[in-house]
């Protein structure tokens, strides 16, 4: 894919007389940089405002006397008549006046006849109808990998001038450190590194850690994303063969990224997995992000809706900017169809719309993204969620067999403190056929409860009892669970 060339639009754009450029990035440094690369390269001077040091031309140490002020400054563009570049740091302080918005129409317009431009900075700037029809946007993309590479180079030496610093990363420890370094503007990389090489004195594997931490202090700031703590492993989830060998492929794209985008690899989109409730899809997602060593984001759709028109899309264009700002990551969304739920009027066409957001996102992705959805009832889903290319794979997760029933009950007996031998695991197993994977662990901690209570060791008799007395999903929703396996078995992939 072709990088963005933003200095070469700007050219463009000033090329054609466009006297409002508005460059789309929180990074003002960066789009600063940019813009005096531009004036450069067209050989156009260049001055610079902001609030606290007014408007100064590029290079010199003085500024021109009251402009600090908002309208002293654009009187003084106005009056000047200069074929310039104007840099105004902090828009916001002009657009929120009406007056100095109404002053910088006129400016604007008048660029639009001779060379020049007035040039802001900023995402999501409140620009008034009539200065919007004047202006043209430019995309900063974000720090590339050479960009954080140079700026590891630059720290280390840097901070080697009043500290020892030991850089201890091996070629593919590099390439993962910048991977995870996506997301963060250069700004914060700079902070989260210097954090973690000031902290011990080197920059080794285990600082992947404090970008992660940053990364998690930013999904709490925009509050429409959960930071989800990961605890198991893949190995903590018996059975799912299909499903592991599939993501094992994966791993490799993960411990080295720039090896796999040169072999002609994009990072994988995401699975959606479907199946009989209570068989470990959702314990699959912490599972991934755990095992791949990527943090995990819940998107809660409780937290997108909203009474207000037009706020619940915009909460989800939030969710989504803060997943890709993390990237990579895992996005876990479990229970799809209560989200995206297919049909139905009585929000007033709200889910549709959120619907239609997610599946352009979904389709347009620019972060590196693995999005892990579950979803029980597949009839309520939308035909659009299984269209390939939306998701990588789509996997069924059946009730556990015997072999993968005696590893459940292995695997949590053990999580408290039992020891598997001293139980009759074949009669256990055989006693909860038909059972989910949820079913057999509450079995063992009804069991649990009842040995406390009665002041004894748990034992087989105990657990036995606790699987007797329960009738588990299959038996009470028997044809419901054979309508998903029989809606699966010509549609998906077996996870088991």
């Amino acid at each position: 894919m072709t990088r963005a060339d933003p200095l070469h639009d700007i050219e463009l754009l000033l090329r054609s007389r466009y006297g409002l450029i508005i460059i789309d990035s929180a990074e003002e440094d960066r789009a600063e940089t940019l813009v005096r690369l531009a004036a450069d390269r067209i050989s156009m001077p260049l001055f610079h405002w902001s609030r606290t040091k007014g408007l100064r031309r590029d290079g010199a140490n003085s500024a021109v006397y009251g402009t600090t002020d908002p309208a002293q400054m654009l009187a003084h563009v106005a009056a000047a008549h200069i074929d310039a570049l104007y840099y105004l740091r902090g828009a916001e302080t002009v657009l929120a006046e009406p007056l100095h918005a109404e002053r910088l129409l006129e400016v604007v317009g008048e660029f639009g006849t001779r060379p020049g431009a007035v040039v802001l900075a900023g995402t999501g700037l409140p620009l008034p109808e009539s200065l919007r029809r004047l202006s043209a946007t430019v995309q900063l993309p974000p720090p590339d990998v050479a960009e954080f590479r140079s700026l590891i180079e630059r720290l280390a030496r840097d901070l080697r001038q009043r500290m020892k610093v030991e850089i201890a990363l091996p070629p593919d420890e590099v390439s993962r450190l910048v991977a995870n370094l996506k997301g963060l503007t250069l700004i914060e990389a700079e902070k989260v590194l210097t954090r973690a090489i000031v902290e011990d004195g080197r920059l080794g594997p285990d600082d992947l850690a404090h970008i992660i931490n940053y990364k998690k202090e930013i999904v709490e700031r925009e509050g429409v994303l959960e930071y989800y703590p990961v605890e198991e492993t893949l190995d903590d989830i018996a059975d799912l063969a299909g499903l592991k060998a599939w993501l094992a492929k994966r791993t490799h794209f993960l411990s080295a990224p720039e090896k796999a985008a040169d072999f002609g690899l994009s990072f994988p989109k995401g699975v959606l997995l479907v199946g009989v409730p209570g068989c470990g899809k959702s314990l699959c997602a912490k599972a991934v992000a755990m095992e791949w060593k990527l943090p995990l984001l819940k998107l809660d759709p409780g937290r997108l809706y909203n009474k207000y028109m037009g706020e619940s899309e915009k909460n989800f264009r939030r969710a989504m900017d803060t997943a890709e700002r993390l990237a990579p990551c895992v996005l876990f969304i479990d229970e799809l169809e209560k989200a995206f739920a297919s049909g139905g009027s009585e929000d007033g066409g709200v889910s549709q719309r959120v619907l239609g957001t997610f599946l352009s996102w979904m389709q347009d992705r620019k972060g590196d993204v693995f999005t892990v959805a579950t979803a029980n009832d597949v009839s309520r889903l939308p035909p659009e969620f299984l269209r390939k290319g939306r998701f990588d794979e789509v996997f069924f997760v059946d009730l556990p067999n015997g072999e993968a029933r005696q590893a459940i009950l292995s695997i949590h007996l053990r999580k408290r403190g039992q020891d598997p031998a001293a139980f009759d695991l074949a009669g256990l197993t055989a006693a909860t056929d038909g059972f989910s994977g949820a079913e057999v662990e509450q079995a063992i901690v009804s069991a649990l409860y009842t040995a406390f209570a009665a002041g004894r060791s748990l034992d087989t008799d105990l657990v036995l009892a606790e699987i007797r007395a329960t009738r588990p999903l299959s038996a009470i929703a028997a044809e419901r669970v054979a309508g998903i396996r029989a809606w699966a078995r010509e549609r998906t992939v077996a996870a088991n």
